[in-house]
């Protein structure tokens, strides 16, 4: 008997941009296409879909309004967004509100296309199984306090930054404050940390291309990033090779940021106690650069952050 096929719903204005992607995924899922955000919205209130594929630039409702309505309706559903036009508001939004799993662009390459909704299908089918013999639990707001001593590392060069996150956050919250990246990878070495807030002044930099690598070392540290930059490139890059889970514009604004540190922190702690969801933070591969270019400072720290990361699994 043949495996179910995950159920891959498509959004895109343009009826030729359908017709490819059922070409493209005929045989390898079952297809849902629509021009309709709002038919789109329906068909995941009345069955279960693993993947969603939404365009940006829809004259109904944009993609990212269409994702932030899955993740409410079904939150096992999978979602990428698919666009020509990489607005840095859009792409913002998209990992604020609809907290996508990956930010693909047109033209698209195909194996690229395919692969990265193979494998968001393969998760979203083991969550949604997951969630039929047992209804995901979801952490109340206090209990990411509550059970553990859960810990913040604010990395700030001048720690204006870090007193607006300890006055925003209770008490019982950790925060730390790291002035450089070799200070904020020590204590991640030493601690368990649930959340890493980051101000990034430059796309090229090594926090940037830290906050890459870390995901794949520390997966239930959630990231948010508070930047200067209106750098829509930086940006999908953080999403697709580091899984950001906030991304706010200096300043940031105190609401913005408040609610942004107490859901990564709620996040975390589903995270800690149910390591299924994990596979949710999954990576593309990261551009940044090997080892043979890192300043010897750094490379200490991040050799005892990988030596930790086996540690914890053995």
């Amino acid at each position: 008997m043949n495996a179910p096929l995950p159920c891959v719903l498509f959004v895109d204005d343009e009826e030729r941009i359908l017709r490819s992607l059922r070409m493209l995924f005929r045989g390898r899922c079952e297809t849902l296409a629509t021009t309709s955000a709002r038919e789109a919205i329906e068909w995941v209130r009345q069955r279960p879909v693993h993947v969603i594929v939404s365009d940006q630039r829809m004259p109904e409702m944009g993609g990212v309004e269409v994702l932030r309505e899955v993740a409410t309706i079904s939150p096992a559903t999978m979602r990428i967004l698919l666009t020509g036009y990489a607005d840095i508001d859009a792409v913002t939004a998209a990992v604020n509100e609809g907290e996508i799993y990956r930010f693909i662009e047109k033209p698209w390459l195909a194996r690229q296309l395919i692969a990265t909704v193979e494998q968001a299908a393969r998760v979203a089918m083991h969550d949604f199984a997951a969630a039929s013999r047992e209804q995901i639990r979801v952490a109340p707001p206090e209990a990411a306090f509550a059970s553990v001593a859960a810990r913040v590392v604010v990395l700030d060069e001048e720690g204006a930054l870090a007193a607006q996150v300890r006055e925003l956050l209770p008490g019982a919250v950790q925060v730390e404050h790291a002035s450089d990246l070799e200070g904020a990878l020590d204590l991640l070495v030493d601690h368990d940390v649930a959340v890493i807030v980051a101000r990034l002044s430059s796309a090229d930099g090594e926090v940037a291309d830290a906050l890459k690598q870390l995901k794949t070392l520390r997966p239930a540290t959630l990231a948010i990033v508070v930047s200067t930059l209106r750098d829509s490139r930086l940006l999908i890059g953080l999403i697709n090779e580091g899984q950001v889970f906030r991304f706010l514009l200096q300043p940031p604004p105190r609401e913005l940021l408040r609610r942004g540190l107490i859901a990564a922190l709620e996040r975390h702690e589903q995270l800690r106690t149910q390591s299924n969801l994990l596979r949710r933070h999954a990576v593309e591969v990261s551009s940044v650069p090997s080892s043979a270019t890192m300043p010897g400072r750094l490379l200490r720290a991040w050799r005892r952050l990988r030596e930790a990361a086996v540690m914890r699994i053995a």
